[in-house]
């Protein structure tokens, strides 16, 4: 037979007892993650799919109703009030969030004195539990004996139930959301601007060019792909919104309605009324609004991501 051709009959080399080792020991070593996986993840999101096509009870005791969790709920005002609530913590948060992480990350970045403390300052929040956080800032804004509006008062001016406002309540929670999140942005941002070689800082140096140069034309787009990581992140944790709104506006506050996300939805309709069936699909709807809008920034990141 020609050259580069396997001739027929030719037994196939078999695994001598060591590589079948390795492979037994390589099993072993990913079994643990991969069986985690599959419990914890993989299995509860094919059983989440297959709720959402039924009438599922308290009890999990489910009845196969077909598309009608997704025709009620394509149907229901609440779930895109919801959702329009959740787009817009989205929308403000992510480019805000993004711009101060890049902002701090560069300050810090500098030759100052007493980096590590204030890294250690701004990492903090995004430590500490979210529950703690949120039950700070809500005695913060709290209209009567809050910090903030006490020191409104101080200055001559007039409180404000800043919670309690369907106006500002959202807003409020951006903030708190912003507080928590900068810093460890911050901290992914500053370790890609570190990455950076300096030589190419001493040839723009030599050119002539001066820091604000040398931060647009080398920092940024070199720090492309560490933008493109936070920005994908910012957007996923931004759908997934529950546990401050959760914590800092409860049913029975004015502002409910105009705070409430879409994922707090789902969990009222879950674990409050009992509609898993119906809840499986307002998770469904959520997570291909993430990959949507994922899937599109992978598609849109070729024109802007510099990865050389």
């Amino acid at each position: 037979m020609a050259d580069g051709k396997v001739k027929a009959g030719v037994p196939k080399r078999r695994a001598g007892k060591r590589q079948k080792k390795d492979w037994i020991a390589g099993y072993l070593f990913i079994a643990p993650v991969t069986i985690g996986l599959l419990i914890f993840y993989i299995w509860p999101f094919v059983q989440n799919v297959w709720f959402s096509f039924n009438d599922v009870n308290k009890f999990n005791i489910s009845t196969f109703i077909g598309l009608q969790n997704y025709a009620e709920m394509f149907q229901d005002s609440e779930v895109w009030s919801t959702f329009g609530n959740t787009l817009k913590y989205v929308i403000c948060t992510v480019p805000v969030g993004l711009f101060l992480s890049i902002c701090i990350a560069a300050l810090l970045n500098a030759k100052i004195k007493g980096t590590s403390i204030y890294r250690t300052l701004y990492f903090l929040p995004s430590v500490t539990m979210a529950a703690a956080v949120s039950m700070v800032w809500k005695w913060i804004y709290n209209e009567k004996m809050g910090i903030l509006n006490t020191a409104i008062r101080a200055a001559g001016g007039e409180g404000h139930g800043w919670l309690t406002d369907p106006k500002t309540a959202l807003f409020m929670i951006m903030i708190v959301g912003l507080w928590m999140s900068v810093g460890y942005n911050m901290i992914i941002l500053l370790a890609g601007m570190q990455g950076i070689s300096k030589s190419y800082y001493e040839a723009a140096a030599i050119d002539g060019a001066g820091p604000f140069a040398q931060f647009f034309r080398i920092t940024i787009p070199m720090l492309t792909p560490t933008i493109f990581f936070v920005m994908i992140t910012s957007i996923i944790s931004g759908f997934q919104v529950f546990d401050v709104v959760y914590m800092m506006v409860g049913k029975t506050n004015p502002a409910y309605a105009a705070t409430q996300t879409v994922v707090m939805l789902f969990y009222r309709k879950a674990f409050d009324y009992g509609y898993k069936g119906y809840a499986a699909a307002i998770s469904i709807l959520i997570f291909a609004a993430i990959m949507i809008v994922t899937v599109i920034q992978l598609i849109g990141q070729k024109k802007w991501v510099n990865y050389d």
